[in-house]
Formats: C-alpha cells, sequence, structure tokens
C-alpha cells in the first residue's frame, strides 16, 4: 500500500476489514514454548527523539539545550508525565504512564546499538541485523531467535508475523515466518459506510470492529497531522491493531514485528505539542488498541519498542533535534517487571555529552533485548551470545525483565 496516498475512506475500509477477518486471509503461525508467551518488536524508523519522549526534566543541563522545544517539568502546564525525580514522559504518552503506574512499563535511557554513525539506512541495518556493524548479516535477530527456541517449540510450526509491506531484515532468516500487510480497498464514501454501520448493527463483533475503526481515525484526525504524517498515523493504528489481533488469536503467532516511520524530526519538532507530540500521541494510541486486541493473552506479552539512533541535545537553528546517539527504548506488557527507569544516567553537561553534541550511551540495546528474550521466550543464552547477536558475550542481558511471578516466565 501506498500510504502516501491512503485517505480516510480508504483508511475506515481497511480497517473495517482487516482487524480480525485478517487472521483468517492468512495461515498464520503456530504458538512457541512457552505456550503462552506473546513478544512484539516495533521499531521506530528515523531516529526517536529520546531526550523530548522521555525527557531528563530533573537534570540541570536539560532545559538550556532544549530551550523552546523543552518539555516541562511535572506539575507546570504541558509538562512530563511524571516517572521519577529525574524523568518523565512526554505528555502525550497517557498510556505509557497508565501502564507505568501499572508497572508494565520499563524505560531504558541512555541506550544504543554498537553503531556510532548517523546513518539511517546503516543504523537500522544494525539495529535490524543484530551484529555489531552494519551488513554484516543477511538474517535478523529475531528471526534467529525463533530459529534457537526448543525442537518441541519450533515442531509446532511458524511462530512469527511480521506485518508491514515487506518482510524486515528483523524477520528474515532461517526460520519461516509469516507476513500480512494492509488491504488494498477502494475509498467508501459515507452512504456506504451509514450502510455497512446498519448491517453490522445486531453482530456484536463486526459492529465493534467499525467502531474501533472510527474511533482510530478520530484519533488521527485528533492528532492535528496533515498529510503523509497523518496517513502514516493512520497506519500505524491499524497495524498496531493488527498485531494485537494476530497474537491474541487462539493459534495465532507467538512474536510479531512491525515498525512505524515519521521519527526523523530535523525542523519544527515542537514541545508538548507540534509534530513529534502528534508522532508520539498516535503511537500511544495504538499501543492502547494493541492491548486491548490482545485480550487476556496482554498479560504474558512483551512489546520492546526501539528507534537505530536518538538525536542531538541541543535544539537546532530550525527548532529541530539532527542525528544523534543515544536514546530511549521501551518494554512494554502484563510480563514485564515494571515501573523502572533503567539508565546510568551520563548526564548532558558539556563535558558529559558524546562528541561533544548527543547524549551518551551507557546500555547496550543488545542488554535489553537479551533479557527479554531469555527470560520471556526461554531463548538458551549461549544462542543469544552466538547466534541471535554473534560475538556478544560481553553485553550481559538486563535481568528482572519479566515478572517473576509471570506465567511466561521460563
Amino acid at each position: 500500500m501506498n500510504y502516501d496516498t491512503l485517505d480516510r475512506r480508504r483508511f475506515l475500509a481497511t480497517a473495517t476489514a482487516a482487524a480480525l477477518p485478517l487472521v483468517g486471509r492468512l495461515a498464520v503461525a503456530r504458538a512457541a514454548a512457552p505456550p503462552d508467551a506473546r513478544f512484539a518488536f516495533v521499531l521506530l524508523r528515523g531516529a526517536l527523539d529520546g531526550l523530548a519522549a522521555v525527557p531528563p526534566w530533573g537534570d540541570p543541563d536539560y532545559r538550556r539545550l532544549r530551550g523552546e522545544i523543552a518539555i516541562a517539568p511535572p506539575g507546570e502546564p504541558g509538562g512530563a508525565l511524571p516517572l521519577d525525580a529525574t524523568f518523565g514522559l512526554h505528555p502525550a504518552l497517557a498510556f505509557l504512564h497508565e501502564s507505568w503506574r501499572a508497572r508494565e512499563l520499563l524505560v531504558a535511557h541512555a541506550v544504543a546499538t554498537p553503531y556510532r554513525e548517523r546513518s539511517h539506512f546503516d543504523g537500522q541495518d544494525v539495529l535490524e541485523n543484530g551484529a555489531a556493524r552494519p551488513h554484516a548479516l543477511a538474517s535478523g535477530w529475531l528471526n534467529r531467535a525463533l530459529a534457537v527456541l526448543p525442537a518441541v517449540a519450533r515442531s509446532r510450526g511458524d511462530a512469527g508475523v511480521a506485518l508491514g509491506q515487506n518482510l524486515p531484515l528483523t524477520m528474515r532468516g532461517p526460520a519461516p515466518v509469516a507476513s500480512w500487510s494492509p488491504s488494498r480497498l477502494a475509498a467508501l464514501d459515507d452512504d456506504t459506510l451509514d450502510r455497512i454501520a446498519e448491517l453490522y448493527a445486531d453482530d456484536p463483533l463486526l459492529s465493534r470492529r467499525l467502531a474501533d475503526a472510527l474511533m482510530a481515525d478520530d484519533v488521527a484526525r485528533a492528532a492535528s497531522m496533515d498529510g503523509p504524517q497523518r496517513r502514516a498515523g493512520a497506519r500505524d493504528l491499524e497495524v498496531l491493531r493488527a498485531a494485537g489481533a494476530f497474537l491474541g488469536r487462539d493459534g495465532g503467532p507467538q512474536v510479531a514485528m512491525l515498525d512505524t516511520i515519521g521519527w526523523d524530526t530535523h525542523a519544527n519538532e515542537g514541545g508538548a505539542q507540534g509534530r513529534l507530540g502528534a508522532r508520539l500521541g498516535v503511537l500511544d494510541a495504538g499501543l492502547r488498541e494493541m492491548k486491548r486486541a490482545l485480550g487476556a493473552r496482554w498479560s504474558s506479552t512483551v512489546v520492546v519498542l526501539a528507534t537505530e539512533f536518538g538525536r542531538t541535545a541541543a535544539v537546532n537553528g530550525t527548532r529541530g533535534t539532527d542525528h544523534g546517539t543515544a536514546t530511549v527504548a521501551f518494554v512494554l506488557g502484563g510480563a514485564v517487571q515494571g515501573g523502572r527507569v533503567l539508565a546510568d544516567w551520563p548526564g548532558l553537561s558539556a563535558r558529559a555529552l558524546y562528541q561533544q553534541r548527543d547524549l551518551t550511551p551507557t546500555l547496550d540495546l543488545r542488554a535489553i533485548l537479551k533479557g527479554a528474550l531469555g527470560e520471556h521466550l526461554g531463548v538458551p543464552a549461549v544462542r543469544l551470545d552466538t547466534e541471535v547477536f554473534p560475538d556478544s558475550a560481553a553485553v550481559r542481558p538486563a535481568t528482572a525483565v519479566v515478572r517473576a511471578t509471570s506465567d511466561s516466565r521460563v
């Protein structure tokens, strides 16, 4: 689908048709062991500004560097949603804040892959291939993780699904995976939508799906996005909901991967309001929809959200931020031992910045991924060190990512 040409009617038609019937159009994979565990990876393409998504409002240098796009402290108008005495969430991230209070969100800050340059293409390649350098591997870490799951899991069939127009590198490799992309349907006029609503009125399932689609469109419009940004937001809402539908289905896949775009905020990034805030609001709404679609399986789900690198600590001349280094990652879900910020915070003083311009990385993203894959899916540690993330034995996995009392913990 060309999302640059996606309009409201096509989005509504696609979301209505794809929310649950999509599962019937695809012979999806069977769940792997542990049988109830679900895992999703969301790649935020374009380099999410971690200092905006999780502003370190308590750092004395933050407001000096960020100027007019700085997020105010908690309690002030447009202020951050409080996490602790240093960090908060962007005010557009209401669902993530609810998840934090429910101890279902872990925030990792000052995190990065091994990549230290600033090319989107190469940075995404490192993030997806799981190696220490671009183009080192032709397969992805999540596919290789599926391939090394215990034989009892693999014997039940494909365990993964990739959602999007193309199969991303993260999911390419030896393990067979399913794929799904939004339908290509003609735009619908108001009369057709009214007739569909009448047709679905007595069917609780279909009427709910139509209502979900209309709600998602309202969210996208409320985010005040225009043109490609609004269409990208509509696409993300649809795909995040679809991921939840796949993972929540009996006999469905155990693992899902999807990506979102629109995080490259060189100009007019905005603070509490503006371009990035609108984008974050749509992501937040989509994650809420994913949780709702998962239903009871939310309690055994882990969702990791990561981006290829961060953005500069200081605002640039066009009221945006340029390509940087360290950023944030989120670990979300009912199986997550959340309510924590995992960070060895380097600070934002001139002396502390990486190359005098970026947040310095102090945590390897592979540590987060290893912790989630090992604790939640049961991928053996030796395979994580040598196959899933080759030559990474020196990167110790994060611990206690998953709740000790979760049924999905191995």
